[in-house]
């Protein structure tokens, strides 16, 4: 299938492989979410968080459940050591899969109290999980299980694996969503959704500075997107952003200028980048998985 390009910068030609069409791989979720791209086998895993369940791809395989029940997973990256790490609505944890497929938790608490309902995480090239812990788990049994909030309060964390300390890096959004860091790390994206259940009308990515490596400051708007809201997002190795929206990817130049849109008939979540040249987004929308070849290349590849 083809669906046109909206051209806002003449930059965004530069990102487009000539001839690429957007692709439907597969179908039959509810609302997907979180892929990641596994090198080793060529797949891509996601979640379809309302039926509790991971869905995998590939092209060998086609479409197949990966993991039934999954704890209401949301986010999923690799680590260093290219185990999957992924976000556990239902859980209220962030865990990770090891090689024999044993599920264990990695942290599941701050200062004694549960988190709220972990939703998207990146690996830094340190090993750190950074991830974000807004209330979409709990405010309904939809996507998880209903609860109050322990922490009154939604947090994007920063989890060392090493010596297992887990530390607040902001708290100043309303509901964080999304989240990756720029291709040298020294700035982190966070987008605030709020609007997303009608708490509040955030539709915004917001952008920090990387302080030593370990710490968030200057938190400010990068972009304001609509329609809907920013969900997920990736870069590419030149910095420009690839943001979900309602009804596209829009992507976003380093300093701000929305360079394009790539459209996508239906409500999009996240994307990631993949494929063997980490040249193919990857996008999870509503029911389905998509697919397009760009003339650009993943900032970061999980597992690396």
């Amino acid at each position: 299938m083809t669906h046109p390009f909206t051209i806002d910068d003449d930059n965004f030609l530069q990102l487009l492989e000539p001839g690429a069409q957007l692709e439907r791989l597969a179908t039959g979720a509810i609302w997907s979410e979180g892929p990641v791209y596994v090198a080793n086998d060529d797949s891509v895993t996601w979640s379809d968080i309302p039926n509790n369940r991971m869905l995998r791809w590939s092209t060998r395989d086609g479409m197949s459940v990966f993991r039934a029940p999954s704890g209401f997973t949301n986010g999923h990256t690799l680590d260093r050591d290219g185990r999957l790490v992924s976000c556990s609505h239902g859980h209220r944890r962030l865990e990770r899969t090891e090689p024999d497929g044993r599920v264990i938790t990695l942290v599941d608490a701050f200062e004694g109290k549960r988190l709220n309902s972990p939703n998207d995480v990146v690996v830094k090239s340190d090993g750190t999980i950074w991830f974000t812990d807004p209330p979409y788990g709990i405010v309904s049994n939809i996507e998880g299980h209903a609860a109050p909030s322990e922490l009154g309060g939604c947090h994007v964390f920063r989890f060392d694996p090493a010596d297992g300390t887990l530390r607040s890096v902001a708290s100043s959004l309303q509901e964080p969503n999304g989240l990756a860091f720029a291709p040298d790390e020294s700035k982190l994206y966070v987008s605030d959704t709020s609007s997303a259940q009608g708490r509040g009308d955030h539709h915004h990515v917001f952008v920090f500075d990387v302080v030593d490596g370990t710490q968030l400051a200057n938190g400010r708007v990068f972009a304001s997107i609509a329609p809907g809201v920013p969900d997920g997002f990736r870069l590419d190795t030149m910095g420009n952003l690839y943001i979900s929206s309602a009804d596209s990817i829009q992507v976003y130049a380093p300093d701000g200028r929305r360079l394009g849109r790539i459209a996508v008939p239906e409500k999009v979540g996240n994307c990631t980048f993949g494929g063997p040249d980490s040249n193919r987004l990857f996008i999870v929308a509503s029911a389905s998985l998509y697919a397009i070849t760009l003339n650009a290349r993943g900032a970061m590849r999980p597992g690396r």
